[in-house]
């Protein structure tokens, strides 16, 4: 058992992921000695691995519209964004070297399209400002007054006059992100909201003939909807038919929506437009017109384009009578109630919601109350966002918060 140096000037930063790198980076650039520990052989990997199929940044739309996608935590999150928001994300990636565009959907993107590039400037840049990396450092709890690591070498305690703790959520535990900081806070009387999957998948449990023939198969050009009644909000995109349900672009925008309801009453009722780009009227005029000898398969395809895994969705979805009924099937088509019954766990999310709440906080700050001098940040707060640059520029955000905080506490000591 070792234990390092205290120094009333000394950060430490127990995470290295995008907020725990940003709170090191503030930290570090106003005179404190950084340690940066994580549990994994490197830092950023669940930020590498997001960046596989093109690395979205943040996105362009405007301010209020921005911030509106954090839903219930808006006003929380609103001031993080306030002091570093979409426009300061692509000032400071421009600062490492790196350009970016906006694309067709008002993502924002690197130059490249990739990760690696941007991860590799910001920590040549972390280390020339001083931060010292500790990999496989897995931090368990607090003994004595310091901080507990478990290391190759065995136990190791550290003490530092600011911590801040940036663990991220649930989800990709094979990257780093298991959650197993929930008893080690709840233990010590911090309020943690129990973490729930975000911009996941849902089962709907299939019949066999139908995952048998159509799981992977995607659903372009259609929309989906919660159903509201009279008020379902339809958004249009595509999403896939999976072995068990239902993922996608579009599933993971409503995601939160429709793990609530489930939550609350048991199963969730979407609506799926096949054709959103039809009117009712003309979808009716279609289904009713006169096929002969054809089959309703064949006129739907024939007439609509209504084939494959969509011919397949109607008819898993509906009873035959609805199918047979063309009134029935050509409210179906614009409108096809699809039951489903469980998010995916929490480890096949691309986020988690839940975490430690706000009201844990030391006011506007990021430090908790039930500990004085240890801070939180990214996605181990109670936030949640959709994807499409909202979820990172969120941690680069809180990170920089909590950096600002824990400095000005090490500032406030009389001997930084």
């Amino acid at each position: 058992m070792t234990q390092a140096f205290s120094s009333p000037r000394r950060a430490i930063v127990i995470g290295g992921g995008p907020a725990g790198l940003m709170a090191a980076e503030v930290l570090a650039a106003g005179g404190a000695a950084v340690d940066l520990y994580d549990a994994m052989p490197s830092v950023g990997r669940k930020f590498l691995l997001a960046g596989k199929g093109g690395m979205n940044i943040t996105h362009s739309e405007a301010h209020d519209a921005f911030v509106g996608r954090y839903g219930a935590r808006s006003h929380e999150v609103a001031r993080w964004l306030d002091g570093f928001g979409p426009h300061q994300v692509r000032d400071w990636i421009h600062g490492l070297g790196v350009d970016t565009f906006v694309g067709s959907s008002g993502r924002v993107f690197p130059a490249d399209m990739k990760a690696a590039p941007l991860l590799r400037a910001w920590l040549h840049r972390l280390r020339e400002s001083g931060v010292r990396l500790h990999m496989r450092h897995r931090w368990i709890g607090w003994r004595d007054g310091c901080l507990l690591f478990a290391t190759p070498e065995g136990e190791r305690l550290e003490r530092a006059g600011a911590t801040v703790l940036a663990l991220g959520g649930a989800s990709w535990a094979r990257l780093g992100s298991d959650g197993a900081w929930v008893p080690l806070l709840a233990e010590r009387g911090v309020p943690v909201a129990p973490l729930v999957p975000m911009n996941c998948g849902f089962d709907a449990d299939w019949s066999e003939h139908f995952s048998s023939r159509h799981a992977g198969a995607p659903l372009t050009t259609v929309a989906l909807g919660l159903d509201e009644g009279a008020a379902t909000v339809m958004r249009k995109g595509q999403f896939v038919a999976s072995a068990s349900g239902i993922e996608g672009s579009l599933v993971y925008a409503l995601s939160g929506a429709i793990r609530d309801r489930i939550a609350a009453q048991g199963s969730a009722t979407v609506l799926v437009d096949l054709l959103p780009d039809h009117s009712p009227e003309r979808v009716l005029d279609e289904v009713t017109r006169g096929r002969g000898a054809r089959s309703m398969s064949s006129h739907l395809q024939g007439r609509l384009g209504i084939k494959g895994v969509k011919s397949g969705l109607l008819h898993e979805c509906l009873s035959k009578e609805a199918y047979a009924d063309p009134l029935q099937l050509a409210r179906a088509l614009k409108a096809l109630p699809l039951v489903l019954k469980r998010p995916r766990p929490i480890d096949e999310a691309i986020s988690s919601g839940g975490g430690v709440r706000f009201e844990a906080l030391d006011g506007a700050g990021s430090m908790l109350r039930a500990l004085p001098g240890v801070f939180v940040t990214g996605e181990m707060v109670d936030w949640e966002a959709p994807t499409g640059g909202y979820l990172l520029t969120a941690c680069f955000a809180g990170g920089r918060a909590a950096g600002k905080d824990a400095l000005a506490w090490l500032q406030a000591s009389n001997t930084f």
